[in-house]
């Protein structure tokens, strides 16, 4: 089959979905590459849930996104256009700002001039009252912070002063100084003519909210409740729920505890409670995130589905606000699922939407005014796409439009597959292939990252293996220990300083497994990962030799040094099980591939972005030089501008281009 990477960059990109107040018509962000195809740029489009055709509402070279309504069904959005009344300024393309298209039609028009501009916004449903989330330099008069900002970036000191970790995230440094910008949450009073009555509902927040915090305004527009983080007792950030009520300024925490968590949060329809995701961290056992509901009057929480054992992701309130809607990982689908709100015997009641054979990954829903769910589906094979289904228990998913430009993957044969692993424990795995391939193929083992997560029957932008199944090879797809969706002792498997042990069993069992089969070479078999999966083909490196060649991308190769270097080191103590890495460091270390890499004799392919701050550049460039040294066949592939993952559709090109030229060219 004739699919390319440069086929698969030029496809769109669906991301995000908004419902129309009336649930006639969804506003979906979709990302396509600009003209010089060097980045996404993001289009709003009009998608009809009666199944007509979709249209679009924006276009152009400016990135268009985030779409969201207004009470009255204007359209708002945000956009890096020039601005159209106000005056702008050199570095005005490089802001987002909040625009909006008028209910009735017409031109758009922008609302907001923050002088940072906006990072997320949100109308109140039913009221005239707008939130948004933006930068603000503490102790410069609002009129002065853009001027302040372009200074500091043309002719200002340029020097970081820290107390205390985090000082990174991702692939940024987390400002402590004064001089630089904390994330604020602003009200407006959100007319028609334009957003009036700017207000800081957080004027003394520093880093407060300084990890892209979620939040949530109640339909009346009359409170905000955003996740807040602040220093737990182990050093790992704890998140609380913070409630403000916006005519009376008042603050009000929920949620506070020793090392909690608070996922995200939703109003319910009528204002009186507050939903959200609830985790307890220890180091001694795996956190297990549990729908957790608040009575805003008096505080109380409460517990649903605390016996499902699945991870319960929170997406929306049903309209009459007696159900929860969820997705969660589960046996390699990520479906929909309704959780009965109510109080008594039939709190909790967990019931599955979409239906079991229609399989699939489930994301970005929203509930339309008739009770009906939309979102965002895909597969392996289907790119991501529109869809909406009945509330009822096994429906099927209804697909509204083809934005991406991309048909069904019927070349390609998708197997659901079970091994033993050396305890018993059933391991899941996917198994690619070219559809009618019946000759014994060359196979890559792809192993997911996390550890805490899973190969799913969903669509991968970054590690899309249809690219792999088109270049003539099987893809096996493994869900190993710690993979989610298969029951929280399954995910314990990982948890601590283990990751070397029933993980690595259960690959092997896995690789046991598709060696058998008739239409694989068994002499032809390589092994790549990222993050997790790539020190876990670190791991394999130094243990066995049965694999003709490794990619390990953005991998964790040392352990003990990595805890200093990595973005979050308070976090990597808890995951190794609380073991201390400067008390003694051979036993930290006794799961790291440094230990063990005189065994390495694998040709090895090293890729690493330079801005990757939770797997730092360090890793693969220790990696590197250990191998040199010990004669391994190895090449080192980097990425100057890119973080732990690979965004940019030209550096993409280059991945995947690497990737099978290295591949083909061992197998």
């Amino acid at each position: 089959m004739n699919y390319s990477i440069n086929d698969h960059i030029k496809l769109k990109r669906v991301s995000s979905i908004a419902a129309s107040p009336d649930g006639t018509w969804l506003a979906v962000g979709v990302e396509r590459l600009d003209l010089d195809g060097a980045k996404y740029i993001g289009d709003i489009w009009k998608v009809p849930v009666d199944g007509s055709s979709p249209v679009q509402l924006t276009r152009g070279e400016t990135n268009d996104t985030s779409p969201r309504f207004r009470h009255d069904g204007a359209l708002g959005f945000l956009s890096n256009r020039r601005p159209n009344e106000i005056k702008p300024d050199d570095d005005a393309d490089k802001r987002l700002q909040l625009w909006v298209l008028p209910a009735a039609g017409g031109e758009s028009k922008q609302l907001t001039d923050e002088p940072l501009g906006v990072d997320a916004f949100q109308f109140a449903r039913k009221g005239n009252r707008l939130v948004l989330r933006t930068g603000v330099i503490p102790g410069i008069p609002h009129d002065k912070q853009r001027e302040f900002a372009s200074d500091q970036v043309k002719k200002g000191a340029h020097a970081r002063r820290f107390t205390r970790q985090p000082v990174r995230h991702w692939d940024h440094w987390l400002h402590e100084n004064t001089d630089l910008a904390n994330t604020h949450f602003i009200a407006y009073d959100a007319f028609d003519s334009g957003p009036g009555n700017r207000v800081d509902l957080t004027p003394d927040a520093k880093r407060d909210f300084s990890i892209e915090p979620l939040f949530d305004v109640s339909r009346d527009g009359a409170q905000l409740a955003v996740i807040q983080q602040s220093l737990g007792a182990d050093r790992v950030l704890d998140t609380t729920i913070l409630l403000i009520d916006i005519a009376l300024n008042k603050h009000t925490r929920f949620g506070t505890g020793t090392n909690v968590n608070y996922e995200t949060v939703l109003f319910s329809p009528d204002g009186k409670s507050l939903a959200s995701i609830r985790s307890v961290r220890s180091p001694q056992k795996v956190m297990r995130p549990t729908l957790t509901l608040i009575d805003i009057a008096s505080g109380a929480e409460r517990m649903l589905a605390d016996e499902w054992d699945r991870w319960p992701q929170l997406e929306a309130w049903s309209n009459d606000g007696k159900r929860v809607i969820v997705t969660a990982d589960d046996n390699g689908d990520t479906p929909l699922f309704a959780i009965d709100a109510a109080t008594g015997a039939t709190a909790g009641k967990v019931s599955r939407i979409t239906a079991r054979e229609s399989g699939g990954v489930h994301t970005n829903t929203e509930v339309l005014s008739d009770g009906r769910i939309a979102g965002i589906r895909s597969t392996l094979v289907d790119a991501p796409e529109c869809f909406v289904v009945d509330e009822k228990a096994e429906s099927t998913p209804r697909f509204l439009a083809g934005l991406s430009g991309f048909s069904r993957a019927d070349w390609v044969n998708v197997e659901r597959c079970q091994a033993p692993s050396t305890d018993g424990a059933a391991i899941q795995y996917f198994f690619m292939k070219p559809k009618g391939a019946t000759a014994p193929l060359p196979t890559l083992l792809w192993i997911h990252g996390g550890p805490i997560g899973m190969d799913a029957d969903g669509w991968h932008w970054r590690w899309n293996p249809l690219l792999a199944v088109a270049a003539g090879y099987a893809v096996v797809l493994p869900n190993p220990r710690g993979s989610t969706g298969f029951g929280q002792q399954f995910i314990q498997g990982i948890w601590g300083n283990v990751w070397g042990d029933q993980c690595f069993k259960d690959l092997m069992c896995v690789s046991d497994a598709f060696e058998a089969r008739p239409d694989v070479d068994s002499k032809r078999i390589m092994a790549m990962g990222g993050s997790f999966g790539g020190y876990m083909t670190n791991w394999i490196g130094t243990q066995t030799d049965r694999f003709r060649c490794l990619i390990t991308h953005a991998s964790i190769f040392t352990m003990a040094q990595f805890t200093g270097v990595t973005d979050h080191p308070a976090w990597w103590y808890l995951e190794m099980g609380g073991e201390d890495p400067f008390a003694d460091q051979p036993q930290f270390d006794r799961f790291a591939p440094v230990k063990h890499v005189k065994n390495w004799k694998t040709p090895t392919l090293i890729i690493h972005g330079e801005h990757d701050y939770r797997c730092p550049i360090s890793e693969g460039l220790n990696l590197f030089e250990a191998l040199q040294y010990h004669k391994v066949p190895s090449e080192l592939l980097i990425f100057p501008d890119e973080n732990h993952w690979i965004l940019k559709p030209k550096n993409a090109v280059v991945w995947y281009e690497s990737v099978l030229e290295f591949i083909g060219r061992h197998l």
